[in-house]
């Protein structure tokens, strides 16, 4: 009998296409099952990192779908617009994705409506970093969502290309309704009564389930919408399991990882993007993360911009050097980049928890 292995061409080998490779030519893609046309409406979503695919699409005069572009509202501040396709900021579980969806039309009421700041503010528990100032009343912050919820439906239902980057695993839920929340209570404001809130670390099933469950339900809304999984490559920022952060974010990623490979493997018309590996594996040799090991250097985002731009964008304008390209004649296309342009780093809600430590030493 042949070695099975022997007609398997290069890229099932690590010999020929890790080891042997200068780190900046390793193309971890092998092939896609669709590519993006400039036409294609293409909305994203997930962690900080979801914020540099965007922010290529743009870039390259691809049509980034955006259903929330203004405050619509008397008490809405005019921030965070047109970073995310609707004002929900970072959405870092699959979970949180999955009740994004069921909030937005009504399959899902949470008990918590609004949480009151220590000033007096009022936030909106689902995205309570949307505006520095909050809202001046519970009323406020319900009208502000009815109204981002309108958006929400919007990107779900004309969306031709979704991109989700999964972020973490752990996250917290009331234990009211199971309703989960992109940061602790307690952390910008919190509800009425904290025993209400629990720590939970999602399992590989239970995100799956999920996810499948999103896409199932975004695709009988949307029959034809492609979807595209990534990783974050950026560790956690703090765990609250009783153990080293490193440890964590190992799981994290790990069990992320396996999840997008489930659901990919389980549904037509999902691909993967490799980011994580790109940034993380050994043939970078951590070159692409800054001083602190956990943010992304640009030469980073660009090495991972340009693979994905490769293989998934068709009909690229003038190359990305460093998210810059020429002026697209589209009038709403250039006011989205811009806007972009205008704003510095990346909206990350996850970067709070790291505050400094009581006089007690913490958590015992």
């Amino acid at each position: 009998m042949a070695n099975p292995y022997a007609s398997l061409p290069d890229f099932a080998f690590w010999r020929r296409v890790v080891a042997s490779l200068p780190p900046a030519e390793v193309d971890p893609v092998v092939d896609v099952p669709f590519r993006i046309n400039k036409h294609h409406l293409v909305a994203t979503a997930g962690s900080c990192f979801a914020q540099h695919i965007s922010r290529t699409l743009l870039s390259e005069g691809f049509s980034y779908l955006v259903t929330e572009t203004k405050p619509a509202t008397s008490d809405a501040s005019d921030e965070g617009y047109g970073v995310f396709p609707a004002r929900f900021a970072n959405v870092y579980t699959v979970r949180q994705l999955l009740q994004l969806f069921q909030r937005a039309y009504g399959l899902f009421e949470p008990v918590d409506s609004a949480w009151q700041r220590p000033d007096g503010a009022w936030v909106d528990p689902f995205r309570p970093r949307i505006q520095a100032v909050g809202f001046p009343t519970q009323d406020a912050v319900i009208a502000d969502r009815d109204v981002h919820l309108a958006a929400v439906r919007s990107m779900f239902e004309q969306c031709e290309v979704f991109i989700f980057t999964l972020g973490l695993t752990e996250c917290w839920a009331s234990t009211v309704d199971g309703a989960v929340f992109p940061l602790a209570p307690g952390v910008e404001a919190a509800g009425d009564d904290m025993s209400a809130y629990a720590f939970h670390n999602c399992e590989v099933g239970e995100m799956t389930a999920d996810l499948l469950t999103f896409i199932d339900w975004l695709r009988r809304l949307n029959p034809g919408v492609r979807i595209v999984l990534t990783v974050s490559p950026v560790p956690l920022v703090a765990t609250y399991e009783r153990r080293h952060v490193l440890v964590s974010t190992t799981y994290s990623k790990a069990a992320l990882r396996v999840v997008a490979d489930c659901v990919c493997r389980a549904r037509d018309g999902v691909a993967y993007f490799p980011a994580y590996e790109i940034v993380t594996g050994p043939q970078a040799a951590g070159r692409f993360y800054e001083a602190d090991l956990r943010e992304i250097r640009p030469e980073g985002v660009a090495h991972v911009m340009a693979t994905f731009r490769r293989h998934f964008l068709a009909d690229t304008c003038e190359p990305l050097v460093e998210f810059t390209a020429a002026v697209n004649s589209q009038s709403n296309v250039e006011a989205q980049r811009q806007r972009m342009q205008q704003l510095e780093g990346l909206i990350c809600d996850e970067e709070v928890l790291d505050v400094p430590p009581p006089a007690d030493g913490g958590r015992t």
